[in-house]
């Protein structure tokens, strides 16, 4: 079965947007940022993270967020959602990537992501 495991929310400026959500959500960096990455958690520890990417694009002009769906058995779960109605986005994938982007019915990507839930 699938989770959400991110919100991946696409910024110009990375370490304002860690300056900001850290703030408006009482989140905490999971490690260091990096120019082009964040990743923020609930610093009560429960709850969905927040992922930080830098985009180019502007706000008002493209999509610039999307769900990462984390799933025990990746495979099983992308054939089972484009049995449902999902479709397969052309991407370029880079080497040993963990995740596959499909979109929904309406269009809107999404990803999902192989990844064992804690133990």
């Amino acid at each position: 079965m699938l989770r959400i495991g991110s919100i991946v929310w696409g910024v110009r400026d990375v370490r304002r947007a860690v300056e900001f959500w850290t703030g408006a959500l009482d989140y905490v960096p999971r490690e260091e940022p990096q120019d082009d990455w964040a990743v923020l958690i609930p610093r009560s520890g429960s709850g969905v993270q927040l992922a930080l990417k830098l985009v180019t694009s502007e706000a008002s002009t493209h999509r610039r967020h999307h769900l990462d769906l984390y799933a025990a058995d990746g495979e099983e779960e992308v054939a089972r959602l484009l049995a449902l109605g999902a479709r397969r986005v052309e991407w370029r994938y880079g080497e040993g990537a963990d995740y596959v982007v499909l979109a929904d019915p309406d269009g809107n990507r999404f990803c999902v992501v192989e990844k064992r839930p804690p133990a």
